[in-house]
């Protein structure tokens, strides 16, 4: 695994938004029958979602770093850098970010691009934006990361059907005199890509008719080539193999012991999965909060999501927090911070476009 140490930059503020439409576990009881359902419940942990019809990430992220902004009092020519990591963008071109650029009236002086990366995107993302800032000396940098991942997801696929949650999320950084150093570690294993992809539908395999049918696959599940795939049990391996490698790395580089930490903020992939980690490195899970039962799997919105919905002390003083992101890639990366006070406004529930 990389590493580096980021000084003078540090985490402002927070804020997080998701569809005003929820979607309950027992919506699918007449489709998989309770029982099924409730098996997927207790091992995934997600008895609730917030999902789109027709709002893009894009229209999240934007509720999210308006809302931010204002109870920053951040004026739009004072953002230097706009960077929107998302595996759902607007279009495939242009930049979704050169879109947010215009609807948040940022600066001509604002550098504005886009990162594909889902799970481990928001990690990455801090170490990226608080480089970039620190290399170019950009006073005031907004990330916004998030997914909007049912709309690539078949209903009929008990795999995915209920599991993954939407939403945009909004970041803000600037530079400091104080060192507030950031310790960031991460890695790539490219031979995973299989595991978790959309398989169709761009330029590998571009739209067919074929590659849009649903069709009966593993497990009875019921899928096209168009729609998100999921290798579970590979995801799973992977992450009980590197995800422990990874926090203590980070931890070493930071210097600090786990009982320093105040909370581990992990991608929220599923409760199974979460328990397992928490038990392997012998985390008190006390310090593990959790958001994937109200909103599921958010894929790399679930970081800050959970920041938002379950770390309110963050807001009257400082604390120190490990991120970590892992998955599809397959890739990870960790934070080590400390942050606080934060501006963290309330979760922001957006109506559907009409």
């Amino acid at each position: 695994m990389s590493q580096a140490i980021i000084s003078h930059v540090r985490l402002c503020g927070v804020a997080s938004a998701v569809p005003e439409r929820i979607v309950e576990a027992k919506d699918f009881y007449e489709r998989f029958g309770e029982a099924e359902v409730q098996k997927i419940v207790e091992s995934t942990g997600v008895s609730r979602r917030h999902i789109s019809l027709n709002l893009c990430t894009s229209d999240l992220a934007c509720a999210a770093a308006s809302k931010l902004m204002d109870d920053l009092g951040w004026q739009p020519d004072s953002v230097g850098a706009l960077v929107f990591i998302s595996q759902s963008p607007d279009y495939l071109f242009p930049a979704t970010s050169c879109i947010l650029h215009e609807r948040l009236g940022l600066s001509k002086n604002c550098a504005a691009f886009d990162i594909n990366l889902g799970c481990s995107g928001y990690t990455y993302g801090l170490w990226l934006m608080a480089n970039l800032m620190s290399a170019s000396r950009i006073s005031r940098g907004l990330l916004l990361v998030g997914d909007t991942s049912n709309r690539t997801i078949s209903p009929l696929d008990r795999s995915t059907a209920l599991l993954f949650g939407d939403s945009g999320t909004a970041s803000a950084l600037e530079l400091t005199d104080e060192n507030s150093p950031m310790a960031a570690v991460w890695g790539t294993d490219g031979t995973g890509w299989r595991h978790i992809i959309r398989p169709a539908g761009l330029f590998r395999n571009p739209h067919t008719e074929a590659t849009a049918l649903r069709t009966e696959r593993e497990g009875g599940n019921i899928r096209s080539d168009e729609d998100t795939y999921m290798n579970g049990a590979e995801v799973f391996s992977f992450t009980l193999r590197e995800v422990p490698k990874l926090i203590s790395q980070v931890l070493e580089l930071s210097q600090w012991t786990s009982d320093e930490v105040d909370a581990f903020v992990f991608h929220q992939a599923n409760l199974f999965m979460l328990n397992h980690l928490a038990k392997k490195m012998k985390l008190d899970l006390g310090k593990l909060p959790l958001s994937i039962g109200q909103f599921g799997n958010t894929s790399s919105a679930s970081i800050p999501l959970t920041i938002s919905s379950s770390l309110p002390q963050l807001k009257s003083r400082p604390c120190k927090l490990v991120l970590a992101g892992f998955g599809v890639g397959l890739s990870w990366s960790a934070i080590a911070l400390q942050c606080g006070p934060l501006c963290l406004p309330p979760i922001i529930y957006v109506p559907e476009a009409k």
